[in-house]
Parts: C-alpha cells; structure tokens; sequence
C-alpha cells in the first residue's frame, strides 16, 4: 500500500484534536461572554435612555436609505483617490531608490515628502488643502471640496504607499539587481522587469491595510464641505437628537471593511506561510 492511501498519522491526529478542542473552548467562551453582555447591560440604571438615543428602531429605518445613499460618495472619493495614490506612491517610492548621484535632488524630494505628509495628521492636511485652496479665488470647478479634499487624501496616503512599495523595493535581495545588470539590462528595466514584479507582490497585504484606513478616512472630507455619510449622520443627529444615525453610519462602514480585513489578514497569514 502506497503512503497516500495511509490513515492520518499520530502526530496529525493529535493536533486535528488539539484544534477541535480549541475551537470548542472558544465557542463556549465566546457565547458565555455574549450572553453575559445580553443580559447584564439590559439591567444597568441607563440602558433604557442609551437604548433610545442610540439604538431607536424607528430612527434606524427612516435614516439608512440617506445614509447608504451617502455613503455611495464616500465610495466614489475613494474609488478615484485609489489609483492616484498607487500612482503618485509609486512614483515617491522610485524616487527614493534612485541610485546615480545627479539624482539626488529627485531623491531628497522624496525624503522630505514622506516626512512631511507622515508627519502631519490627516485631519489638519484636509482642512489646509480644502480651506487654504480655494481661498485664492479660484473659479469653478477648481473650488471644489470634492477636488481639494481628494488632493489632501492623495497626497497623504501616497507618502504612507511610497513607504511600503519602497519597503519591498529594499526586500529584494540585492544580487538580483546586479545579476539583471551583468546581462546587460538597463538600471530602469531592471527596476521595471526583475524588482518591482516582485516588491508588489510582497507588499499587497500591508497595502490592502491601507486601503481600508483610507475607506474609514474619506470621512473626513464632511469637515469641509461634502455630505458623505459622517456629515449626513450629523444632519439627522440635529434633526431627530438621537445619536442612532453614527449607529447606523458605523454599521455601514464595518458591513465594508471586515471583510477586506478579513481578506488582508488572509493574504498576510498566506503570504507568511509561502515565506517559512
């Protein structure tokens, strides 16, 4: 009889029965967290007010069309801010890398940028774009919030892509890069056919990290103008005074990033594996 058609050896079968009890134990203590949490906070002095200011049914129903609705801006911000910050990272990254001495300039540039825009909170870059901007009088559509609050983001998040692509530039064991050039590939294709194929792969996973810190961000643009779905949840938090509507904002949000979390963490957890 041929080894594949042997049963589970001893070793595996002890550790199928190690997992099956660790995931038993997690189930029974999960679930008595849960119940623990359903009925004890029911009995506390204030539940029925924080029952009602944020969690009213009635408000739910009346304000997730709008919100799901607004929140449909917060995808089309990100959509187009995506390939602008792959893109202008990319580029930031490149710079850094580049190795010939009558460069360096283009190299400094890069420097300072991923230390300036790493340096500032997002928040305070927003609101210096999309309020310092069009308050040089600039007709439309060139005062646009939607314009300046996208620059903001993309000029943040790339200093933060530009980091990790250049993270995976570096990871690439240096005798790749001299074996391309002693076949007589040029500095630049050997950037473009031999090191960066590889960088991005290995970079994907802490990239797809920031994809969702940026989902979350876009929010921040409501400080100066659009009413994605932070400033919707507001306005209906001033129309009906309950905080049920950042609820439902909140929900929306999570309904969108687990899963990419989930996605990411795999990929991180599959790549990890493939390394060792």
């Amino acid at each position: 009889m041929s080894d594949s058609n042997k049963g589970p050896t001893r070793r595996q079968a002890h550790e199928r029965k190690l997992k099956r009890r660790s995931m038993i134990l997690a189930a029974i203590s999960t679930s008595v967290v849960v119940a623990a949490l359903v009925i004890l906070i029911p009995l506390t002095p204030g539940w029925e007010r924080v029952k009602q200011s944020f969690f009213n049914w009635d408000i739910v129903v009346r304000t997730f069309p709008k919100l799901l609705n607004a929140f449909l801006l917060d995808v089309a911000i990100f959509a187009w801010s995506v390939p602008l910050i792959a893109a202008l990272g990319l580029a930031i990254a490149l710079a850094r890398d580049v190795r010939d001495p009558v460069f360096y300039p283009l190299r400094l540039f890069g420097i300072l940028y991923t230390d300036i825009f790493r340096g500032v909170p997002v928040v305070l870059v927003v609101y210096l774009i999309g309020f310092g901007i069009p308050g040089l009088g600039l007709q439309r559509p060139f005062n646009s919030p939607y314009l300046w609050g996208t620059v903001a983001l993309v000029l943040t998040y790339a200093a933060y892509v530009a980091e990790i692509f250049r993270s995976g530039i570096e990871s690439i064991h240096a005798s790749q890069r001299n074996a391309a050039l002693s076949l007589g590939m040029s500095p630049s294709d050997t950037m473009r056919f031999v090191i960066l194929p590889q960088a991005i792969r290995r970079v994907v996973p802490a990239q797809m990290n920031i994809l969702i810190a940026l989902q979350k961000d876009v929010a921040l643009l409501s400080f100066i103008g659009p009413v994605e779905i932070f400033r919707q949840a507001g306005v209906f938090k001033s129309l009906l005074a309950s905080f049920t509507p950042y609820v439902v904002a909140a929900a929306i949000f999570l309904v969108v990033t687990i899963p990419a979390t989930r996605l990411a963490d795999h990929m991180l957890a599959k790549q990890n594996r493939a390394r060792s």
